[in-house]
């Protein structure tokens, strides 16, 4: 039984768990984006996200508690160097986790992990709806009303 047990064991061994997890996470750190089993990715972001909270003070304590999760030293420079600057003023969420559909051998659900503030599609998405302010209303009914309307005064005018 499982009471109160709630990490995914994926079909795996703690220690070959554990491997697979700091793989994952130091290539998702590496590449800011990787595409995996939704149940692997659902398992990498509960592993790597207090990783990158811990990331964001940078002292020798927490760089060695993030090594001893990751056990390579690449990828904990990069996460100290090049993610923790960009993620200083977010309060949690890093990452996220956007569904693929299912894999054509065995039907399983692949999904793409990513890194929130690595993506320029969104993000540029969001800072050009931010400054550019839209409407629903139409800007070219105004002026045909007037029209409308000063060409039937002219025509009761005529009469």
């Amino acid at each position: 039984m499982r009471h109160g047990n709630k990490n995914n064991a994926l079909g795996r061994k703690k220690a070959h768990r554990d491997s697979l997890l700091s793989n994952m996470a130091c290539s998702l750190i590496e590449h800011k984006r990787i595409e995996t089993t939704l149940a692997k990715a659902r398992a990498l972001r509960i592993f790597v996200e207090p990783l990158i909270t811990k990331s964001k003070e940078d002292s020798t304590h927490s760089r060695r508690v993030v090594f001893s999760y990751l056990r390579n030293k690449e990828a904990t420079a990069a996460l100290f160097r090049d993610v923790a600057p960009k993620v200083a003023e977010r309060a949690g969420g890093y990452t996220r986790i956007i569904k693929l559909g299912n894999r054509l051998g065995d039907a399983a659900e692949l999904a793409m992990i990513e890194m929130v503030d690595f993506n320029n599609l969104y993000s540029a998405k969001e800072k050009a709806g931010a400054e550019v302010k839209r409407t629903r209303r139409s800007r070219t009914r105004k002026p045909a009303a007037n029209a409308g309307d000063a060409d039937a005064k002219a025509d009761g005018a005529a009469e």
